[in-house]
């Protein structure tokens, strides 16, 4: 028989030998611990096999995968790796499935509390906490680009029945953006899609960081492109962030991402019917930020404007 708190996660991991140790630390000190966790150590060649192995020896939930063989390091390598933790898990009778990356914490009751808000909706395909990052002095602040109609990457709990509807896997994409596909999939299939702001996950790498901001960010335009955003959509989200860091520069070059993909006019990563619903909702993003701007002005209310701004991080 199934159980209501049975859930399963899997954690792609190279080379964490300096933040993994506390990831798991979080997990152990879970008042609900998850029934299996696999983590998949993707050849790595510090000592994160090490760690893992001790944990795994003295906290049966916890298991290792190793993949040696040799294969190309880009944005489809963790992909991958998780799919092959996946893979291990097999049809054993776990009510929710999930993903966690290596370099975070949570706090003791997140699971107990996420899975209460599964029992209390059973509409909710797909849930997870808001991403808290490190600030220049070491604080954890809201990262800017969290929405409660998102699920970051970094942790993300699928309802076993939603997950298997979006095919039970990850799609590897070759500039990112596995996690906004499969909340489109699960969109797509009629769930509810949900992060809650009570439910704090701390992110101990900045969103990013990794090979540089600007490169990033350049790298994530043409991810916006690959799952079929529409450019005026694009447009608009980047002029909207030229508020935040790196400011106007971060949006330029985010948007010169995009255009490179659509200049080349390269094929869509996704299916056409994930590109169509794609971009269905996001007309309807824009018909409402158009419209709530046409009301603002019609009443002059200039603080209203503000708050419509500060409360939406998509057209």
């Amino acid at each position: 028989m199934r159980s209501s708190s049975s859930y399963a996660l899997v954690t792609a991991a190279y080379n964490e030998q300096a933040l993994i140790e506390q990831t798991i630390s979080s997990m152990v000190s879970q008042t609900v611990r998850p029934a299996k966790w696999i983590i998949v150590s993707d050849g790595s060649t510090d000592g994160t096999d090490d760690i893992v192995r001790r944990y795994s020896g003295e906290y049966d939930f916890i298991e290792l995968c190793r993949i040696s063989e040799d294969h190309p390091r880009n944005f489809t390598a963790q992909v991958y790796a998780i799919n092959r933790g996946l893979s291990l898990l097999g049809n054993r009778d776990y009510t929710f499935i999930g993903n966690m990356d290596a370099d975070i914490t949570l706090e003791p009751d997140y699971f107990s509390r996420l899975l209460d808000k599964f029992g209390q909706d059973p509409g909710l395909g797909l849930g997870g906490g808001s991403i808290w990052e490190k600030s220049g002095d070491s604080s954890f602040k809201p990262r800017r680009g969290n929405s409660v109609a998102s699920v970051a990457h970094a942790c993300q709990l699928f309802r076993r029945e939603c997950f298997d509807a979006i095919g039970g896997a990850y799609l590897p994409l070759p500039y990112g953006g596995p996690d906004t596909h499969a909340e489109i999939m699960a969109r797509m299939k009629h769930w509810r899609v949900a992060s809650f702001t009570d439910l704090k996950v701390f992110h101990h790498r900045r969103t990013g960081s990794v090979g540089g901001v600007l490169r990033g960010l350049f790298r994530q335009g043409k991810m916006d492109y690959s799952l079929g955003a529409l450019p005026l959509f694009e447009f608009v989200k980047l002029l909207r962030r030229v508020r935040f860091r790196p400011y106007l520069l971060g949006s330029i070059t985010r948007l010169a991402g995009f255009l490179d993909s659509y200049w080349r006019r390269e094929e869509r990563a996704v299916p056409k019917e994930v590109e169509q619903y794609c971009r269905s909702e996001q007309r309807q993003r824009l018909a409402r930020f158009f419209r709530m701007r046409s009301d603002v002005s019609g009443t002059g209310d200039s603080g209203l404007h503000g708050r419509l701004l500060k409360n939406d991080h998509r057209p």
